[in-house]
């Protein structure tokens, strides 16, 4: 079990790293003013990770079926349910970041060819105050879900940590069990060799008495009929 757990761990710990660096670059999208270039490899980088988070999921979620507990099972398949969602939060996020840039971008390079160098530093300018309400905004959304992330991830822990607390009580109690059956056991011994034992005493107790009744009885006849 300690070692499952630490390749949970190490798998939790490797599905966050991936989400973070899937948002850092959402975040460097939705900033992103051009060339077309740049945000075609920022997309690439997106979906390489996308595709490490998603294995890494999958992991877990073998892992889950692994587990020889059910509430292990149950609290893992939780987990999994919960990246998947996360996941699925950030590709929208993720569409909507790059749709928003190619926008700009677009409308940046067709204003560049109208009208000059000129306008298109003036529309750069713009783009760029326009992009920084859409950052925002992206941003505590962003902040929010990583927020959300890191409960689920103590709670995760704490669940590991009552299910370890809960097993070693088993543990003990089941020990505390063998250890009253054992003294059971040698008190019923006890009690039977002391019942066997005042058998015997009432047996030889019972001879004692008849050997002196007839020594008395004998010593009766020799003194009351001495001619028998």
């Amino acid at each position: 079990m300690a070692s499952s757990d630490v390749h949970v761990r190490i798998c939790e710990q490797e599905i966050l790293k991936y989400d973070l660096e899937i948002k850092a670059l959402i975040q460097d999208i939705s900033e992103c003013t051009g060339p077309q270039s740049k945000l075609t490899e920022l997309n690439g980088e997106v979906k390489k990770n996308f595709l490490s988070l998603r294995l890494r999921i999958q992991d877990l979620e073998q892992m889950a079926m692994e587990q020889d507990k059910e509430s292990d099972k149950q609290a893992l398949m939780t987990q999994v349910e919960g990246h998947r969602k996360q996941m699925l939060s950030n590709q929208t996020t993720w569409r909507k970041a790059n749709l928003a840039s190619k926008l700009t971008v677009d409308n940046m390079e067709k204003q560049a060819l109208l009208n000059g160098a000129d306008d298109s530093v003036r529309q750069r300018k713009m783009a760029k105050e326009g992009l920084a309400q859409t950052t925002s905004d992206i941003t505590e959304n962003l902040m929010s879900i990583s927020r959300m992330m890191a409960q689920q991830v103590q709670q995760s822990e704490d669940t590991i940590t009552s299910l370890a607390t809960s097993s070693r009580t088993i543990q003990e109690t089941n020990d505390e069990f063998k250890t009253m059956t054992g003294t059971i056991q040698i008190g019923r011994k006890l009690i039977t060799k002391y019942n066997r034992r005042e058998l015997t005493d009432k047996l030889l107790i019972f001879l004692a008495l008849a050997l002196f009744l007839a020594t008395v009885l004998y010593i009766l006849k020799k003194r009351l009929f001495p001619f028998l």
